[in-house]
């Protein structure tokens, strides 16, 4: 019983750990599928433009819409189709983003 409950909780907790990126180039893709965006954690350069490529695979009409408050942006997320944002000139902090209700959420760090 140890062991299974063990491997239980092991498995939980690898399944909620953050998926993150560090943005070498200057895009990265973002799926959005089974209620989070993968990564959903995300670094980047300060000092160059990025452009994240949302691609939604998820039906759900709360992963329709994706929002960027501290950079006021709001996007429609196309079923099956890739949406691109481009930021440019972002000042080092992190930026949240999630769906309207929060439920899908990651954050894009910029350093």
């Amino acid at each position: 019983h140890t062991a299974y409950r063990r491997q239980r909780q092991m498995c939980i907790r690898d399944r909620y750990k953050p998926n993150k990126t560090i943005v070498q180039g200057n895009e990265v893709l973002i799926e959005v599928r089974d209620g989070v965006y993968s990564p959903s954690s995300i670094q980047v350069s300060a000092s160059q433009p990025v452009t994240l490529k949302f691609m939604r695979k998820d039906q759900s009409p709360c992963a329709e819409t994706m929002l960027i408050p501290s950079l006021d942006i709001s996007e429609q997320l196309k079923l099956n189709e890739i949406t691109q944002i481009t930021l440019l000139n972002l000042s080092p902090g992190e930026h949240e983003f999630h769906c309207q209700m929060q439920m899908y959420r990651g954050v894009l760090k910029v350093v």
